[in-house]
């Protein structure tokens, strides 16, 4: 799932501030970069039936180097997938209501404090 009226698409932020935002709403960069992309993600787990799902953030590098902290990064839209053992992440798919909405509310969040 696309959220495609996110707002954050093409807003260029500075690498040492997008660290410290994502951070502050527990989403993380872990080992998902290389030295022109970055995917940022926030994973949900539904405790009732073990279900697992990623918002994840895309991201390109606009100038400079990932991990410099003066580099410029570019956002795309955040998207949505469901995880599935052990075949990977599926984003095509109908999601919960209560976890849509958690993602919004996060990437409202997020779209503020870029601001």
């Amino acid at each position: 799932m696309l959220f495609e009226e996110s707002g954050l698409k093409g807003q260029v932020v500075q690498f040492s501030i997008l660290e410290h935002i994502m951070h502050n709403h527990g989403i993380i960069r872990a080992g998902q970069w290389d030295y022109e992309r970055i995917t940022y993600d926030y994973k949900f787990e539904d405790m009732t039936n073990g279900d697992v799902y990623y918002l994840r953030f895309p991201c390109r590098v606009a100038e400079g180097e990932v991990e410099s902290s003066h580099a410029k990064i570019e956002l795309s839209d955040p998207y949505l997938g469901k995880h599935y053992y052990p075949h990977g992440v599926e984003y095509d798919e109908e999601f919960p209501k209560t976890i849509t909405d958690h993602c919004k509310k996060l990437i409202n969040q997020v779209i503020e404090e870029i601001k």
